[in-house]
């Protein structure tokens, strides 16, 4: 992120070393660079291309963690495939970045780098976002400020880590778990639609005509949804439950959740077939879908994937 007026580029691979040797301080460092993208361009591809960078280091017994320097745009969406494509593992994996380029004056680059190595070698076996002093468990995270240091949330969950005058680790951090190959089976035909007034059902029957595998859908406060004779989208629901095409609800507040029989919309689209998101964010949502798509083929284990807590991603379930 730049000023206002200012348009930014990619950034360049970085030296650590030199442009920031507090770093030595903290831990030896081995640098990789993968790619130089602004993260708005990153696909499911690059999600892969990262994740078996980050498998092949968690493998290794001489490294304490590894930290993943990433666009903020976009952080969220590669944190939430990064948990659910690695599943358990036994070290700590830490996505940071910055709001304003290292060479600023007044940068957040230097703290969130060194911080994010800090968090790197703690005992915190987690896929987590690094910012504002904060880690958060990326499955649960968003970006929540384009403008202000502190960019990212996580309203349904904890920081796991705070730095302040110390260190303090949650007592929610999930246990290590050997690390297991990389299943690699990703579906990326799947669309986010947000519910609203006025939206047309026959858009989102047609995306699924169109090859959608995979929908998300927006909806009101507890996953209400509309279901009047003008603007119901339960045929579509229907249509997608006919078609064997998973339809996800998530809700669009921040700090909401999903409890699809509280109200008559919600309730309607449950008897239609749709899974109840519990407080899944958007991200984890769209990305959870992605790799359960890719990994299942039963409608029923599928179901069963969407509904389970797999990393920390969700603390309600539904039918």
């Amino acid at each position: 992120m730049g000023t206002h007026g200012e348009t930014l580029s990619p950034p360049q691979p970085l030296d650590l070393a030199r442009l920031v040797p507090e770093l030595a301080s903290v831990a030896e460092l081995e640098v990789q660079a993968l790619f130089s993208l602004d993260s708005g361009d990153l696909q499911p591809s690059h999600w892969l291309a990262i994740a078996r960078a980050v498998h092949a280091a968690l493998a290794r017994d001489d490294l304490a963690g590894v930290v993943v320097i990433h666009g903020t745009d976009t952080m969220s969406y590669t944190a939430s495939a990064l948990a659910f494509l690695l599943g358990p593992i036994p070290k700590p994996v830490v996505l940071t970045g910055a709001q304003k380029p290292l060479s600023d004056v007044r940068t957040d680059a230097r703290t969130n780098l060194i911080e994010a190595t800090i968090g790197a070698t703690l005992p915190v076996p987690e896929v987590m976002v690094a910012f504002g002093s904060r880690m958060l468990r990326g499955c649960r995270s968003l970006k929540a400020d384009a403008w202000a240091f502190e960019a990212f949330a996580s309203p349904a969950c904890a920081p796991l880590v705070e730095l302040g005058i110390g260190v303090s680790v949650g007592n929610h951090v999930r246990r290590a778990g050997a690390l297991k190959p990389l299943d690699e089976r990703l579906e990326k035909s799947v669309l986010a639609v947000r519910v609203f007034p006025g939206l047309d059902p026959r858009l989102v029957i047609g995306a699924m005509r169109a090859g959608v595998r995979g929908l998300v859908l927006e909806a009101y406060g507890t996953g209400n949804l509309p279901n009047g004779a003008d603007g119901t989208l339960i045929p579509a629901i229907e249509e997608a439950t006919a078609r064997e095409v998973p339809v996800v609800v998530v809700s669009q507040c921040p700090r909401g959740h999903v409890e699809l029989l509280r109200y008559t919309g919600g309730a309607a689209a449950a008897h239609a077939g749709a899974i109840d998101g519990g407080d899944m964010t958007v991200e984890a949502a769209v990305s959870k879908l992605m790799i359960g798509l890719g990994r299942y083929s039963r409608a029923q284990d599928l179901r069963a994937y969407l509904l389970a807590d797999v990393a920390g991603e969700r603390t309600v379930t539904g039918a």
